[in-house]
Protein backbone atom coordinates (compact mmCIF):
# COMPACT_ATOMS: atom_id res chain seq x y z
CA UNK A 1 0.00 0.00 0.00
CA UNK A 2 1.08 3.51 -1.28
CA UNK A 3 2.49 5.43 1.96
CA UNK A 4 0.18 8.08 2.88
CA UNK A 5 1.95 11.47 2.63
CA UNK A 6 1.83 14.55 5.50
CA UNK A 7 1.95 17.68 3.68
CA UNK A 8 3.46 20.71 5.30
CA UNK A 9 3.52 24.16 3.99
CA UNK A 10 6.26 27.06 3.94
CA UNK A 11 5.55 30.63 3.85
CA UNK A 12 8.12 33.54 2.42
CA UNK A 13 6.60 36.72 2.95
CA UNK A 14 9.46 38.84 1.35
CA UNK A 15 9.85 42.59 0.70
CA UNK A 16 8.45 41.68 -2.91
CA UNK A 17 6.49 38.55 -2.99
CA UNK A 18 4.25 36.04 -0.59
CA UNK A 19 5.21 32.73 -1.71
CA UNK A 20 3.56 29.38 -0.43
CA UNK A 21 5.23 25.98 -0.82
CA UNK A 22 3.17 22.70 0.71
CA UNK A 23 5.95 19.85 0.73
CA UNK A 24 5.72 16.25 1.76
CA UNK A 25 6.88 16.52 5.31
CA UNK A 26 9.28 13.27 5.52
CA UNK A 27 11.04 13.55 1.99
CA UNK A 28 10.61 17.08 1.04
CA UNK A 29 9.16 16.50 -2.34
CA UNK A 30 6.93 19.19 -4.12
CA UNK A 31 3.41 19.25 -3.85
CA UNK A 32 1.90 22.45 -5.20
CA UNK A 33 2.71 26.34 -4.27
CA UNK A 34 1.29 29.37 -4.65
CA UNK A 35 2.29 33.23 -5.05
CA UNK A 36 1.05 36.92 -4.94
CA UNK A 37 2.99 39.82 -4.96
CA UNK A 38 3.22 42.78 -2.45
CA UNK A 39 2.97 46.57 -3.18
CA UNK A 40 6.34 48.36 -3.50
CA UNK A 41 7.64 50.78 -0.70
CA UNK A 42 9.93 50.85 2.12
CA UNK A 43 6.76 51.31 4.31
CA UNK A 44 3.55 48.85 4.26
CA UNK A 45 0.24 47.74 6.25
CA UNK A 46 0.72 44.24 7.12
CA UNK A 47 -3.00 43.89 6.11
CA UNK A 48 -1.15 43.71 2.27
CA UNK A 49 0.71 40.34 3.46
CA UNK A 50 -2.59 39.14 5.01
CA UNK A 51 -3.98 39.65 1.78
CA UNK A 52 -1.27 38.09 -0.04
CA UNK A 53 -1.16 34.92 1.45
CA UNK A 54 -5.11 34.95 1.11
CA UNK A 55 -4.03 35.00 -2.66
CA UNK A 56 -1.21 32.86 -2.46
CA UNK A 57 -3.11 30.08 -1.08
CA UNK A 58 -6.85 30.11 -2.78
CA UNK A 59 -8.07 27.20 -3.96
CA UNK A 60 -7.36 24.71 -1.69
CA UNK A 61 -3.81 25.32 -1.46
CA UNK A 62 -3.75 24.30 2.34
CA UNK A 63 -5.91 21.60 2.46
CA UNK A 64 -4.84 18.96 4.42
CA UNK A 65 -1.50 20.56 5.72
CA UNK A 66 -0.48 19.26 8.82
CA UNK A 67 1.69 22.13 9.71
CA UNK A 68 2.52 25.55 8.78
CA UNK A 69 5.60 27.54 9.45
CA UNK A 70 6.16 31.47 8.19
CA UNK A 71 9.63 33.00 7.38
CA UNK A 72 9.83 36.45 6.55
CA UNK A 73 11.95 39.80 5.76
CA UNK A 74 13.82 40.53 9.11
CA UNK A 75 13.57 43.45 11.17
CA UNK A 76 10.28 45.17 10.33
CA UNK A 77 8.30 47.03 12.90
CA UNK A 78 5.23 45.97 13.21
CA UNK A 79 4.11 48.25 16.33
CA UNK A 80 0.35 46.39 17.58
CA UNK A 81 -1.72 48.53 20.20
CA UNK A 82 -3.94 46.66 23.05
CA UNK A 83 -6.44 45.97 20.88
CA UNK A 84 -4.10 43.88 18.48
CA UNK A 85 -4.70 46.68 15.91
CA UNK A 86 -1.77 48.19 14.00
CA UNK A 87 -0.57 51.30 14.41
CA UNK A 88 0.75 52.47 11.53
CA UNK A 89 2.33 51.07 8.57
CA UNK A 90 5.01 48.81 8.96
CA UNK A 91 8.51 49.92 8.69
CA UNK A 92 11.27 47.60 6.36
CA UNK A 93 14.43 46.57 6.84
CA UNK A 94 15.71 48.83 3.57
CA UNK A 95 13.81 52.27 5.06
CA UNK A 96 16.84 54.29 6.08
CA UNK A 97 15.21 57.06 7.62
CA UNK A 98 16.19 55.55 11.04
CA UNK A 99 19.73 56.18 10.15
CA UNK A 100 20.39 58.87 12.39
CA UNK A 101 18.61 57.27 15.48
CA UNK A 102 20.91 54.18 14.84
CA UNK A 103 24.07 56.53 15.27
CA UNK A 104 22.15 58.32 18.13
CA UNK A 105 21.57 55.18 20.19
CA UNK A 106 24.86 53.71 19.04
CA UNK A 107 26.34 56.59 21.18
CA UNK A 108 24.13 56.47 23.64
CA UNK A 109 24.93 53.29 25.09
CA UNK A 110 28.77 53.93 24.89
CA UNK A 111 29.52 52.86 21.69
CA UNK A 112 29.94 50.03 18.75
CA UNK A 113 31.24 47.69 21.46
CA UNK A 114 28.86 48.13 24.10
CA UNK A 115 26.29 47.32 21.43
CA UNK A 116 28.07 43.98 20.21
CA UNK A 117 28.31 43.24 23.86
CA UNK A 118 25.02 43.48 24.33
CA UNK A 119 23.21 41.97 21.08
CA UNK A 120 26.13 40.70 19.11
CA UNK A 121 25.07 43.10 16.59
CA UNK A 122 25.86 47.22 16.14
CA UNK A 123 22.66 48.74 15.24
CA UNK A 124 22.20 49.85 11.62
CA UNK A 125 19.03 51.86 9.99
CA UNK A 126 17.41 48.38 9.23
CA UNK A 127 17.63 47.09 12.50
CA UNK A 128 13.81 47.32 13.93
CA UNK A 129 15.31 49.46 18.07
CA UNK A 130 16.68 52.01 15.26
CA UNK A 131 12.86 52.53 14.35
CA UNK A 132 11.56 52.17 17.29
CA UNK A 133 13.76 55.26 17.91
CA UNK A 134 12.72 57.07 14.79
CA UNK A 135 9.15 56.61 15.67
CA UNK A 136 9.37 57.95 19.72
CA UNK A 137 10.83 61.50 18.11
CA UNK A 138 8.75 62.01 15.05
CA UNK A 139 5.61 59.82 15.98
CA UNK A 140 5.48 59.98 19.87
CA UNK A 141 1.48 59.51 19.92
CA UNK A 142 1.65 56.06 17.71
CA UNK A 143 5.07 55.51 20.31
CA UNK A 144 2.88 55.86 23.04
CA UNK A 145 -0.10 53.77 21.66
CA UNK A 146 2.33 50.91 21.05
CA UNK A 147 1.50 48.16 23.44
CA UNK A 148 3.80 45.17 21.47
CA UNK A 149 6.29 45.42 18.96
CA UNK A 150 6.22 42.89 16.51
CA UNK A 151 8.29 41.30 13.32
CA UNK A 152 6.64 40.29 10.19
CA UNK A 153 6.74 36.59 10.81
CA UNK A 154 5.67 36.82 13.79
CA UNK A 155 2.50 39.01 13.31
CA UNK A 156 1.36 36.92 10.19
CA UNK A 157 1.98 33.84 12.71
CA UNK A 158 -0.30 35.33 15.23
CA UNK A 159 -2.92 36.13 12.07
CA UNK A 160 -2.55 32.05 11.09
CA UNK A 161 -3.64 31.33 14.63
CA UNK A 162 -6.55 33.99 14.54
CA UNK A 163 -5.29 36.25 16.17
CA UNK A 164 -6.24 34.86 19.85
CA UNK A 165 -4.74 37.70 21.71
CA UNK A 166 -1.67 39.69 22.52
CA UNK A 167 -0.20 37.40 25.06
CA UNK A 168 -0.10 34.23 22.11
CA UNK A 169 2.27 36.35 20.21
CA UNK A 170 5.58 34.33 19.71
CA UNK A 171 8.56 34.98 17.77
CA UNK A 172 11.97 32.95 17.22
CA UNK A 173 15.65 33.22 18.49
CA UNK A 174 17.00 33.90 14.71
CA UNK A 175 14.08 36.53 14.23
CA UNK A 176 14.48 38.21 17.50
CA UNK A 177 17.99 38.57 17.00
CA UNK A 178 17.59 41.09 14.41
CA UNK A 179 16.09 43.49 16.77
CA UNK A 180 18.66 45.21 18.27
CA UNK A 181 17.19 44.49 21.88
CA UNK A 182 17.48 40.33 22.22
CA UNK A 183 20.79 38.71 23.01
CA UNK A 184 22.31 35.38 21.02
CA UNK A 185 24.68 34.77 23.57
CA UNK A 186 22.30 34.86 26.30
CA UNK A 187 19.11 34.36 25.15
CA UNK A 188 17.92 36.59 26.78
CA UNK A 189 16.25 40.20 25.83
CA UNK A 190 17.57 43.22 27.13
CA UNK A 191 14.15 45.43 27.66
CA UNK A 192 16.16 48.40 28.73
CA UNK A 193 17.59 48.75 25.16
CA UNK A 194 13.95 48.63 24.14
CA UNK A 195 13.15 51.47 26.57
CA UNK A 196 16.25 53.04 25.27
CA UNK A 197 14.73 53.52 22.08
CA UNK A 198 10.95 53.79 22.44
CA UNK A 199 10.79 55.41 25.61
CA UNK A 200 8.85 53.13 27.66
CA UNK A 201 8.67 48.96 27.82
CA UNK A 202 5.90 47.19 25.57
CA UNK A 203 5.47 43.45 26.13
CA UNK A 204 7.53 41.31 23.77
CA UNK A 205 7.02 38.17 21.72
CA UNK A 206 7.51 35.07 23.47
CA UNK A 207 11.00 33.15 21.54
CA UNK A 208 10.52 29.92 21.01
CA UNK A 209 12.81 27.18 20.39
CA UNK A 210 13.54 25.61 16.92
CA UNK A 211 11.34 23.03 17.01
CA UNK A 212 8.63 24.32 19.37
CA UNK A 213 4.68 25.05 18.42
CA UNK A 214 3.39 28.70 18.13
CA UNK A 215 -0.04 27.12 18.09
CA UNK A 216 -2.57 26.21 15.80
CA UNK A 217 -4.22 27.52 12.88
CA UNK A 218 -8.59 27.06 13.54
CA UNK A 219 -8.44 24.36 11.06
CA UNK A 220 -6.06 22.54 12.98
CA UNK A 221 -2.70 22.18 11.92
CA UNK A 222 0.40 22.97 13.95
CA UNK A 223 2.34 26.58 13.78
CA UNK A 224 5.82 26.40 13.65
CA UNK A 225 7.63 29.26 15.67
CA UNK A 226 9.24 30.49 11.88
CA UNK A 227 11.98 32.93 11.52
CA UNK A 228 13.67 35.52 9.27
CA UNK A 229 14.28 34.50 5.96
CA UNK A 230 18.06 34.42 6.18
CA UNK A 231 17.72 32.49 8.87
CA UNK A 232 14.94 29.81 6.90
CA UNK A 233 17.09 30.43 3.63
CA UNK A 234 19.31 28.07 6.02
CA UNK A 235 17.12 25.62 7.06
CA UNK A 236 15.82 25.47 3.68
CA UNK A 237 19.20 24.88 1.80
CA UNK A 238 20.39 22.02 4.80
CA UNK A 239 23.73 24.39 5.44
CA UNK A 240 26.04 23.28 8.04
CA UNK A 241 28.98 24.70 10.03
CA UNK A 242 31.56 25.37 7.55
CA UNK A 243 28.61 26.35 4.58
CA UNK A 244 28.35 29.83 3.70
CA UNK A 245 25.38 30.94 1.67
CA UNK A 246 25.80 33.91 -0.56
CA UNK A 247 22.38 34.97 -1.39
CA UNK A 248 21.57 37.55 -4.10
CA UNK A 249 17.83 39.37 -4.08
CA UNK A 250 16.38 42.43 -3.30
CA UNK A 251 19.20 42.70 -0.56
CA UNK A 252 22.72 40.53 -0.89
CA UNK A 253 23.32 38.65 2.31
CA UNK A 254 26.41 36.50 3.21
CA UNK A 255 25.82 34.25 6.29
CA UNK A 256 27.07 31.19 7.77
CA UNK A 257 25.95 28.68 10.30
CA UNK A 258 28.16 29.01 13.03
CA UNK A 259 28.23 27.37 16.67
CA UNK A 260 29.32 29.82 18.18
CA UNK A 261 27.60 33.52 18.74
CA UNK A 262 29.89 36.79 17.57
CA UNK A 263 30.15 40.27 18.29
CA UNK A 264 31.80 42.10 15.96
CA UNK A 265 32.10 45.81 17.00
CA UNK A 266 32.86 47.14 13.61
CA UNK A 267 29.11 46.22 12.83
CA UNK A 268 29.82 44.95 9.97
CA UNK A 269 28.89 41.76 11.15
CA UNK A 270 25.45 41.08 12.40
CA UNK A 271 25.82 38.29 15.22
CA UNK A 272 22.31 36.82 14.73
CA UNK A 273 21.20 33.43 15.65
CA UNK A 274 20.02 30.83 13.38
CA UNK A 275 16.89 28.61 13.29
CA UNK A 276 18.36 25.53 14.61
CA UNK A 277 19.67 26.60 18.13
CA UNK A 278 23.27 27.60 16.50
CA UNK A 279 24.33 31.32 15.58
CA UNK A 280 24.30 32.57 11.95
CA UNK A 281 26.55 35.31 11.56
CA UNK A 282 25.18 37.38 8.75
CA UNK A 283 26.80 40.44 6.48
CA UNK A 284 24.48 42.07 4.43
CA UNK A 285 24.31 44.93 1.43
CA UNK A 286 21.51 46.70 0.67
CA UNK A 287 22.43 46.82 -3.93
CA UNK A 288 22.29 43.21 -5.08
CA UNK A 289 19.75 42.08 -7.41
CA UNK A 290 18.56 45.26 -8.11
CA UNK A 291 22.34 46.42 -9.65
CA UNK A 292 22.38 43.60 -12.26
CA UNK A 293 18.01 45.10 -13.29
CA UNK A 294 19.07 48.67 -13.28
CA UNK A 295 22.47 48.36 -15.17
CA UNK A 296 20.24 45.71 -18.33
CA UNK A 297 17.78 48.28 -18.32
CA UNK A 298 20.19 51.29 -18.94
CA UNK A 299 21.66 49.30 -21.51
CA UNK A 300 18.23 48.38 -23.33
CA UNK A 301 18.50 44.91 -22.14
CA UNK A 302 16.58 41.95 -20.53
CA UNK A 303 18.71 40.37 -17.67
CA UNK A 304 19.61 37.48 -20.24
CA UNK A 305 21.19 39.87 -22.78
CA UNK A 306 22.98 41.67 -19.74
CA UNK A 307 24.50 38.19 -18.81
CA UNK A 308 25.79 38.09 -22.85
CA UNK A 309 27.66 41.33 -22.72
CA UNK A 310 29.20 41.26 -19.18
CA UNK A 311 30.62 37.31 -20.55
CA UNK A 312 32.02 38.95 -23.42
CA UNK A 313 34.26 41.41 -21.63
CA UNK A 314 37.18 40.56 -19.82
CA UNK A 315 37.73 40.08 -16.16
CA UNK A 316 38.07 43.29 -14.56
CA UNK A 317 36.40 45.14 -17.75
CA UNK A 318 39.08 46.78 -19.15
CA UNK A 319 39.67 48.84 -15.50
CA UNK A 320 35.57 49.89 -15.66
CA UNK A 321 34.56 49.77 -12.18
CA UNK A 322 31.26 49.97 -10.41
CA UNK A 323 30.93 50.90 -6.50
CA UNK A 324 26.83 50.05 -6.53
CA UNK A 325 25.45 51.59 -3.93
CA UNK A 326 22.31 53.04 -5.90
CA UNK A 327 20.25 52.91 -2.65
CA UNK A 328 23.02 53.71 0.19
CA UNK A 329 24.80 50.80 1.62
CA UNK A 330 24.40 49.00 5.15
CA UNK A 331 27.62 47.23 4.88
CA UNK A 332 29.99 49.26 5.38
CA UNK A 333 27.20 51.43 6.65
CA UNK A 334 26.77 54.33 4.10
CA UNK A 335 23.01 55.21 4.35
CA UNK A 336 23.75 58.56 2.10
CA UNK A 337 25.80 57.05 -0.45
CA UNK A 338 25.39 56.92 -4.08
CA UNK A 339 26.83 54.72 -7.01
CA UNK A 340 30.58 55.31 -8.66
CA UNK A 341 31.66 54.49 -11.82
CA UNK A 342 34.97 54.87 -12.50
CA UNK A 343 37.88 53.80 -14.62
CA UNK A 344 36.26 55.23 -17.80
CA UNK A 345 38.61 56.13 -21.00
CA UNK A 346 37.05 56.62 -24.54
CA UNK A 347 37.81 52.90 -26.07
CA UNK A 348 36.74 51.26 -22.86
CA UNK A 349 33.23 52.79 -22.51
CA UNK A 350 31.37 49.49 -24.18
CA UNK A 351 28.27 48.01 -22.84
CA UNK A 352 29.93 44.80 -22.20
CA UNK A 353 32.64 46.48 -19.50
CA UNK A 354 29.75 48.33 -18.26
CA UNK A 355 27.60 44.88 -18.04
CA UNK A 356 30.55 42.97 -16.22
CA UNK A 357 31.31 45.86 -13.80
CA UNK A 358 27.93 45.85 -12.60
CA UNK A 359 27.96 41.88 -11.94
CA UNK A 360 32.23 42.23 -10.99
CA UNK A 361 31.01 45.43 -8.61
CA UNK A 362 28.05 43.50 -6.82
CA UNK A 363 30.13 40.56 -6.13
CA UNK A 364 32.85 42.21 -5.20
CA UNK A 365 30.85 43.67 -2.36
CA UNK A 366 29.09 40.38 -1.18
CA UNK A 367 33.12 39.06 -1.29
CA UNK A 368 33.53 41.88 1.61
CA UNK A 369 31.16 39.90 3.40
CA UNK A 370 32.94 36.82 2.92
CA UNK A 371 36.47 38.12 4.10
CA UNK A 372 34.42 39.80 6.96
CA UNK A 373 33.21 36.52 8.40
CA UNK A 374 36.45 35.07 8.02
CA UNK A 375 38.05 37.75 10.39
CA UNK A 376 34.97 36.44 13.01
CA UNK A 377 36.50 33.17 12.99
CA UNK A 378 33.89 31.78 10.50
CA UNK A 379 35.23 28.56 8.89
CA UNK A 380 34.90 28.85 4.86
CA UNK A 381 34.56 25.64 3.45
CA UNK A 382 32.21 26.18 0.82
CA UNK A 383 29.72 28.64 -0.37
CA UNK A 384 26.05 28.39 -1.60
CA UNK A 385 25.20 30.71 -3.90
CA UNK A 386 21.29 31.31 -3.89
CA UNK A 387 18.93 33.96 -4.74
CA UNK A 388 17.33 35.39 -7.63
CA UNK A 389 20.45 36.91 -9.02
CA UNK A 390 22.29 33.47 -8.22
CA UNK A 391 20.45 32.49 -11.56
CA UNK A 392 21.82 34.69 -13.94
CA UNK A 393 24.91 32.68 -15.62
CA UNK A 394 27.38 35.97 -15.55
CA UNK A 395 26.98 35.64 -11.92
CA UNK A 396 27.84 31.91 -11.82
CA UNK A 397 30.49 32.12 -13.95
CA UNK A 398 32.35 35.33 -11.95
CA UNK A 399 31.46 34.42 -8.77
CA UNK A 400 33.90 31.72 -8.19
CA UNK A 401 36.33 34.10 -9.49
CA UNK A 402 35.76 36.50 -6.63
CA UNK A 403 34.93 34.83 -3.63
CA UNK A 404 38.17 32.79 -2.96
CA UNK A 405 35.85 29.38 -1.69
CA UNK A 406 34.58 26.66 -3.49
CA UNK A 407 31.32 27.70 -4.93
CA UNK A 408 27.79 25.40 -5.58
CA UNK A 409 24.56 25.90 -6.69
CA UNK A 410 21.73 24.30 -5.11
CA UNK A 411 18.57 23.55 -7.23
CA UNK A 412 16.63 26.49 -8.09
CA UNK A 413 13.66 26.90 -5.34
CA UNK A 414 11.75 29.14 -2.62
CA UNK A 415 14.35 28.39 -0.25
CA UNK A 416 13.18 30.60 2.36
CA UNK A 417 9.98 29.13 2.28
CA UNK A 418 11.11 25.83 1.81
CA UNK A 419 12.99 26.25 5.06
CA UNK A 420 9.33 27.34 7.02
CA UNK A 421 7.99 24.00 5.57
CA UNK A 422 11.15 22.21 7.03
CA UNK A 423 10.67 23.98 10.31
CA UNK A 424 6.88 22.74 9.89
CA UNK A 425 7.80 19.25 9.41
CA UNK A 426 10.38 19.49 12.47
CA UNK A 427 7.31 20.27 14.79
CA UNK A 428 5.31 17.40 13.27
CA UNK A 429 8.66 15.24 14.47
CA UNK A 430 9.71 17.01 17.47
CA UNK A 431 12.95 14.85 16.51
CA UNK A 432 16.39 16.50 18.25
CA UNK A 433 17.68 17.74 14.06
CA UNK A 434 14.92 18.59 11.52
CA UNK A 435 14.04 16.40 8.53
CA UNK A 436 16.48 15.34 6.08
CA UNK A 437 15.49 16.91 3.04
CA UNK A 438 18.91 16.86 0.94
CA UNK A 439 18.07 15.01 -1.90
CA UNK A 440 15.42 18.36 -2.81
CA UNK A 441 18.96 20.45 -2.93
CA UNK A 442 21.58 18.76 -4.93
CA UNK A 443 23.87 21.60 -5.43
CA UNK A 444 26.51 21.55 -8.23
CA UNK A 445 29.77 22.79 -8.46
CA UNK A 446 30.68 26.04 -10.66
CA UNK A 447 34.74 26.87 -11.13
CA UNK A 448 36.19 29.86 -12.22
CA UNK A 449 39.74 31.14 -11.62
CA UNK A 450 40.58 33.81 -9.64
CA UNK A 451 40.75 37.22 -10.29
CA UNK A 452 42.67 39.44 -7.10
CA UNK A 453 42.97 42.19 -9.61
CA UNK A 454 39.55 42.64 -10.09
CA UNK A 455 39.23 42.90 -6.05
CA UNK A 456 41.80 45.11 -5.84
CA UNK A 457 40.60 47.48 -7.99
CA UNK A 458 37.05 47.42 -6.93
CA UNK A 459 38.57 48.08 -2.87
CA UNK A 460 40.50 51.26 -4.15
CA UNK A 461 37.06 52.93 -6.10
CA UNK A 462 35.45 51.57 -2.94
CA UNK A 463 38.20 53.37 -0.45
CA UNK A 464 38.16 56.79 -2.62
CA UNK A 465 34.26 57.18 -1.87
CA UNK A 466 34.51 57.20 2.10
Amino acid sequence: MARQARLVAGIDSSTQATKVVVRDADTGALAREGRAPHPDGTEIDPAHWWQALQTATAGGLLDEVAAVAVGAQQHGMVCLDEAGAVVRPALLWNDTRSAGAAADLVGELGGPQAWAEATGSVPVASFTVTKLRWLATHEPDHAKRTATVVLPHDWLTWRLAGAPGLDAVATDRGDASGTGYWSPATGDYRPDLLELALGHRPRLPRVLGPREPAGQTPAGAQLGAGTGDNMAAALGVGAHPGDVIVSIGTSGTVFAVHDRPTADPSGIVAGFADATGRHLPLVCTLNAARVLQATAALLGADLAGLDGLALSAPPGAEGVVLVPYFEGERTPNRPDATAQLSGLRLATTTPANLARAAVEGMLCGLADGLDALRAQGVAVNRVLLIGGGARSRAVQAIAPSLLDAPVVVPAAGEYVADGAARQAAWVLTGDPDPPDWSATVAPQPVHGEPTPHVRQAYAEARDRGA
